[in-house]
């Protein structure tokens, strides 16, 4: 198998179970329906864990661009195929939404939250607040890219490493994932948004491409940043794109918490003046 089809396959497998615990979760009259953010953690887990065994030993399954930019980043994998990898994972990532709409076909009929049939495909925030987000989806990357290479300096039984990456996956979820649904992945994010965008699916409403470019950035950065941040602080390898991203991840961490703090002082200004009319 080539490394071009590996990954869409990976891709595409990451996305069919990813994709299709949300649609089993949201999507009305599933027997699924309800069951809650700890089963879709847990199954994006095991997603990530069966797309690296069915696809590991073909292109050591990056199934992520985030992965692979951040790999490249420091050396570990090259630039020229860098593109290829990309293409790979958009394709398989299209193909895997497509699988669920079919899975699901006489579910989005009977649901008619707009909202609940678009997060099959892809994320949006609990909180819509671009920098937080931002913020949100290169933290939990971050935290991705370098617990990938926490886990390949270690040694572990044969066969058990695509469930250690799962289960960082899961712990990912369950830790930072409640702001945005924790994309960590453009392809993940992007290649399932276009296929909502091109199904026929019922009722569907809008793909949200005001928010879409927040798990493409989002993960970039912090794909490279974690992998970059790994070399100089465990290897002692301080490159020139670790201080630039340094000096970028200040800016948009200072830039966030302002916007914050600026959105809680006007919240604050508004109920003064409301209680100043009153009196």
């Amino acid at each position: 198998m080539s490394e071009f089809l590996a990954e869409i396959i990976g891709t595409m497998i990451l996305i069919i179970f990813g994709g299709g615990v949300v649609g089993g979760v949201v999507l009305k009259d599933s027997k699924a329906e309800g069951s809650g953010w700890v089963v879709i953690t847990i199954a994006w887990g095991l997603a990530v864990a069966m797309a690296v065994y069915a696809v590991g030993q073909f292109s050591g399954a990056h199934i992520n661009p985030a992965v692979t930019l951040g790999f490249a980043a420091v050396g570990e994998f090259p630039w020229a195929k860098v593109p290829m990898y990309i293409t790979a994972q958009m394709i398989g990532a299209f193909i895997g939404g497509v699988i669920v709409f079919l899975n699901y076909l006489p579910h989005w009929k009977k649901t008619e939250d707009q909202g609940a049939k678009l997060a099959v495909f892809s994320t949006d925030p609990a909180v819509r607040s671009p920098f937080s987000n931002l913020v949100s989806e290169i933290v939990g990357t971050f935290v991705l890219v370098m617990g990938l290479m926490f886990i390949g300096a270690n040694e572990f039984t044969e066969g058990l490493n695509p469930m250690i990456v799962g289960a960082l996956i899961v712990a990912i979820g369950m830790s930072l994932g409640g702001a945005t649904g924790y994309a960590i992945n453009p392809a993940r994010d992007l290649g399932p948004r276009l296929a909502h965008a091109f199904l026929p699916i019922p009722g569907k409403g809008g793909s949200d491409w005001s928010y879409a470019w927040i798990p493409v950035v989002g993960p970039a950065i912090g794909g490279v940043y974690g992998a970059v941040f790994y070399r100089a602080m465990f290897l002692g390898e301080f490159s020139l794109i670790f201080w630039v991203l340094s000096a970028i991840m200040a800016v948009i961490l200072v830039g966030a918490a302002m916007s914050e703090l600026k959105e809680e002082e006007t919240a604050a200004d508004r109920v003064e003046k409301s209680v100043s009319q009153l009196n």
